[in-house]
Order: C-alpha cells, then structure tokens, then sequence
C-alpha cells in the first residue's frame, strides 16, 4: 500500500513538473510574440527590449523602444498600441492570463503640456472682437 502512494507521489510531481515546464513555454510565448511583432514595425529593431512581471492584476509587458520609433508604435491616434494591445488580450487568453501591455517613454522626449483652459478662453476672446466690431459697423 505504501509502495502505491509512492509512486503515485513520483507519478504526480512528474506530471507537475511537466506542467510548470509547460507554463514557462507558454509564458514566454506572449512576451517573444510581442518582441517579434514589434520588431517588424520599427526602423531600429536592434533597440526593442521587452521585460515581463507577473502580479495579481495578470501579466505586465514593458515594451522599450527609440525615440525615433515611438510614432510607429503608438500609431495615428493611438490605433496600433491599442492593436498591439487586443493581440496580447488574444493570446494571454489562449494562456488563460490578462496580458497588458506599457509603453515606456524614452528617455529625453516629452508630450506636450496640454493648453490651459485660460489660454483657450482667451484665444476665443480674440477672436470673437472682429466679428462684434463688423456687426456694430452695420448698425445705423
């Protein structure tokens, strides 16, 4: 009877150990997958690094580019980050994990400090005196 548990014990990590093997495979395959694509995109493939955490929340993939290609990667209007993104939904699903995916700013390089809602107001201001002054000439 012992002997049987033994081996069922032997049968199990080997079978668990085979598991974790297989996870390893599968974890890499969303971070090589996002590295590959990526690559295809960019002008200096050479300077693509991705790095992958895991935590609670699911599976976060810091992608690091040029600056030079970070318009490739964000695309017009966000549209291929926001591709970039379902694909690793897509294959973090097949893994049964939530990937996301953070895009890192280089180093050097700044978005633009958004207008201040008094600078709009006072453009509008300026604008709107030709057209008052226009209508006044017309009054008789």
């Amino acid at each position: 009877m012992i002997s049987y548990y033994i081996l069922l014990m032997i049968k199990f990590k080997s079978i668990s150990s085979v598991l974790t093997i297989n996870r390893k495979k599968m974890a890499e395959k969303d971070q090589d997958f996002l590295e590959n694509t990526v690559k295809f995109l960019v002008d200096n493939p050479d300077k693509v690094k991705t790095t992958r955490s895991v935590d609670e929340m699911g599976v976060l993939l810091t992608l690091d580019v040029d600056p030079a290609d970070m318009g490739q990667i964000i695309g017009r209007s966000g549209n291929t980050a926001r591709a970039l993104r379902t694909l690793l939904r897509v294959v973090g699903a097949k893994n049964n994990a939530r990937v996301n995916l953070k895009i890192n700013q280089p180093e050097g390089t700044e978005r633009p400090a958004p207008k201040k809602r008094e600078e709009k107001e006072e453009k509008e201001e300026k604008e709107e005196t030709p057209a008052d002054e226009g209508v006044e000439d017309l009054k008789l």
